[in-house]
Order: C-alpha cells, then sequence, then structure tokens
C-alpha cells in the first residue's frame, strides 16, 4: 500500500524540518496541525495515544502525555513498553497497532515531557505485542536502516537485539535531558535568568552542580534558565553567583575594555541578582550555589 508508506515517509520528514528548526522537543500545537499531504491536512497527534489519521488505515503514531494514566516505562532489557488502549486487547486501536506490528511499519513515538511539549522520536518499530502483559514492547530503530524497495514495503535490517536496545537506551538518556530541559525552562517562564532574554533557541538549562558531578540531580533547584552567552561564562566562572541570588562578576573581566557586548552583556551584571522562579520550590537550591561559588572564587 504506496499511499501509507507515503505518508509515513512524509512525516518523517516533515518532522525533521521542524526539528532542525526548533528542536527535538516541539509543541502539541504544531504536532496536532500537522502537515500537508496532496491537499489533505495530516495531524500527527490526538487526544487518544494511539493515532490513526482519518485517510490511513493503520496508526501513524503513539503518544505518551505528561499525565497519562498508563505507566509506559523503559524495561531492564532496554526497550519501551508501550500500554495497550484499555484493558480490552481487541480494542480498535490495539488491533490497529497490532497490524502495524504484524506488517512491519515504522512509527512515531511523541513523549510528553511537559504539559503540551512532546520529545519526537522516529521511525519506532513495535518487537513483541504482550496481551498478558497489555504492552507491545517498542524499539528505536536507526532510520538509515529503513529501505524501500520494489515491493512498496519497507525492510528493516537485520540486527542484533542488543544493537537494537542500545539504539533505544540512548533515546531514553535523551529523555531525561530534554525533560531537565524543558522544566528549568517552564520554571522561569522561558527566559534567561540574568538577561531576561524570551527566545527559546537561545536558552539553556544549565546544571549548577554539573551532572557529571556525585552531588548532581537533575531537579529544577540545581538548573538555572540561561541564555547561551551566560551558560557558558557560568560555566567558565566568569560570572558567579552566590547563595544569596547576588551576581558577581570575576575582578580581572570587570577590569577589561572589550566593547559593548562585554560591558552590557556581563559587566554590568555585577552586583545584580537573578530573576527567581514563580514557586519558590523551584529557586536555586542554596547549597548548590555555594558549591558552585566557591569554585568561582578559587578561579579567580
Amino acid at each position: 500500500m504506496i499511499h501509507d508508506l507515503e505518508i509515513r515517509l512524509a512525516a518523517f520528514n516533515w518532522l525533521k524540518e521542524q526539528v532542525n528548526i526548533q528542536g527535538d522537543v516541539l509543541p502539541r500545537s504544531v504536532l496536532q496541525a500537522g502537515f500537508d499531504f496532496r491537499g489533505t491536512r495530516i495531524p500527527l497527534v490526538s487526544p487518544q495515544g494511539i493515532f490513526k489519521p482519518r485517510i490511513m488505515g493503520l496508526p501513524l503514531s503513539i503518544t505518551t502525555t505528561p499525565d497519562s494514566p498508563y505507566e509506559d516505562n523503559f524495561s531492564r532489557d532496554g526497550f519501551l513498553q508501550y500500554k495497550y488502549r484499555g484493558t480490552d486487547p481487541n480494542h480498535r486501536d490495539n488491533v490497529g497497532l497490532r497490524e502495524v506490528y504484524r506488517q512491519g511499519r515504522p512509527l512515531i513515538y511523541f513523549h510528553g515531557i511537559v504539559p503540551g511539549r512532546y520529545l519526537a522520536v522516529w521511525p519506532v518499530f513495535i518487537l513483541e505485542d504482550n496481551p498478558t502483559e497489555l504492552a507491545f514492547k517498542v524499539a528505536v530503530e536507526d532510520l538509515d536502516s529503513i529501505n524501500l524497495d520494489t515491493t512498496d514495503q519497507f525492510k528493516v535490517a537485520e540486527i542484533e537485539i542488543g544493537r537494537r536496545a542500545y539504539i533505544t537506551s540512548t533515546t531514553k538518556v535523551r529523555l531525561h535531558q530534554r525533560t531537565f530541559r524543558e522544566k528549568v525552562l517552564a520554571a522561569y517562564h522561558s527566559q534567561c535568568t540574568l538577561c531576561r532574554l524570551r527566545h527559546r533557541e537561545l536558552l539553556d538549562a544549565a546544571h549548577i552542580i554539573p551532572d557529571f558531578e556525585p552531588e548532581s540531580r537533575p531537579t529544577v533547584d540545581n538548573g538555572l534558565s540561561l541564555c547561551k552567552l551566560h551558560h557558558a561564562a557560568f560555566d567558565s566562572f566568569i560570572i558567579g553567583i552566590t547563595p544569596d541570588y547576588e551576581i558577581k562578576i570575576r575582578e580581572d573581566v570587570l577590569d577589561e575594555i572589550d566593547g559593548p557586548i562585554l560591558q552590557h552583556g556581563i559587566q554590568e551584571f555585577n552586583g545584580s541578582h537573578i530573576l527567581l522562579p514563580a514557586r519558590e520550590i523551584d529557586w536555586p537550591n542554596r547549597d548548590a550555589l555555594d558549591w558552585k561559588y566557591q569554585r568561582f572564587l578559587e578561579a579567580h
């Protein structure tokens, strides 16, 4: 069925374009609007987790929302366990996904990170159907291993189970990283805590205690929303932040004369205070700031 395959390929290409523009965490509004396919609008998500566009015969995407009633998770063998819709294995959505599995068709997986924002992962394939657990086992695949041959069927390269598990496990790591970023940026209303810049594409979620340190935690209170300039300056100890949320600029940098970027972008913040999240529970942890600030002082 070339029509089905063409839509899937068009969806993959459209997602690639969106990710190149916006990053791999996309707004739900964009996914709901979808893309145009030969004059027909193809949305990629709906209120149902297993979604089949009207013009397709089989599901195109599966979604886990941030407030999902289903306990989708990664199993010990590294794969995603995607729960059936409801408890009836013969529900039409479960039947449709089972047919996707039987035909070996690729899907798109959207994982809700925070309300309204989803990590986009594709292609994914169903490896197993487990009616006793009311779940499908799902693996992430390398797009380069998919080929469209003369029979108009997607063929997946025969690869060892360990490699598929590894590819899927890297998605789990990426999911954790994006979750940290999205939660930190949401706490700061998508603006830099120093300069108030609001362009998300220029913002980072910076760890106060770096994530490679044993004391680090992937929590909002160990994060700061910083523009890329101030993130780099914070990590390289040009900028320090005291446990009382005061901004300090390294003394030798304060003495430099190097144009308006240095003057207005860094030096003028000395002695001011960072913007704090609305919820006190999200404020930067004072002990974490002290850990970082002591290293800032040592760098002088």
